[in-house]
């Protein structure tokens, strides 16, 4: 299985912070964020190669990657000129990725889980299933997507940033993807996972719950909370 962690993103809504540091690179309790994605990653013997795209202050990044990480050559940075999308970023990367399960991260979330755990459910995820989510509980629902499942955990509707969506189990978007997802995403040129990929595989996208930690860190009151809750 190969990984791509999603780090190009801009972080607006964290400024200042991010007026001088990319998003994946601020730090919780003095570790930069994108430091416990590929710990985690690197840890597993099931992940082959870790895709990281870069756009944002990629100098910043591609600075810290050489510092922290230059021996491990299972790490490839891939900078994009502009922003590709979340689904553009595994077209630009289909030779590397094709034919190989794929797992995709949006690296601007904090998040603990047993990654051999998830794996495993998605081996084990129904015949008709052709990925499989990370879903997480929030405590702010009409700021997430909210899903819906079948009986047998699979996603039939999806509820993005409303008010009063039916529960609070949410897309912690984190996904295992096999390679039919991005020949979908290749044959349809599309360029988000969330508005174009999820919609068109309902009922297909197989669920697994991370009930040890997760939190979008896209606002300073997340921010300050993943900074009080996560302990080294």
């Amino acid at each position: 299985m190969k990984a791509v962690l999603l780090a190009a993103g801009i972080g607006s809504r964290l400024r200042p912070l991010t007026d001088t540091l990319p998003k994946c690179l601020v730090p919780i309790n003095g570790k930069p964020l994108l430091d416990f994605w590929l710990e985690m990653l690197l840890a597993s013997k099931q992940i082959s190669q870790i895709c990281v795209n870069l756009h944002y202050l990629k100098e910043r990044v591609e600075e810290h990657l050489d510092l922290q990480w230059q021996k491990e050559p299972r790490i490839s940075l891939h900078p994009e000129k502009a922003l590709l999308g979340t689904a553009g970023t595994l077209k630009g990367l289909k030779k590397i990725l094709i034919h190989n399960p794929i797992m995709v991260i949006h690296a601007d979330n904090l998040s603990k889980f047993s990654l051999n755990s998830f794996i495993q459910a998605h081996k084990n995820r129904p015949r008709s299933c052709s990925m499989t989510m990370m879903l997480f509980q929030t405590d702010t629902p009409s700021s997430c997507g909210i899903v819906e499942l079948s009986d047998d955990g699979r996603v039939v509707n999806m509820h993005e940033k409303i008010k009063n969506p039916p529960g609070n189990l949410a897309n912690g978007a984190v996904y295992i993807f096999e390679p039919e997802i991005l020949d979908w995403i290749i044959k349809h040129d599309a360029d988000d996972i969330s508005a174009q990929v999820i919609p068109a595989h309902l009922g297909k996208i197989y669920t697994w719950l991370n009930d040890d930690y997760h939190r979008d860190i896209g606002t300073p009151e997340s921010y300050r909370l993943a900074n009080s809750e996560y302990i080294l």
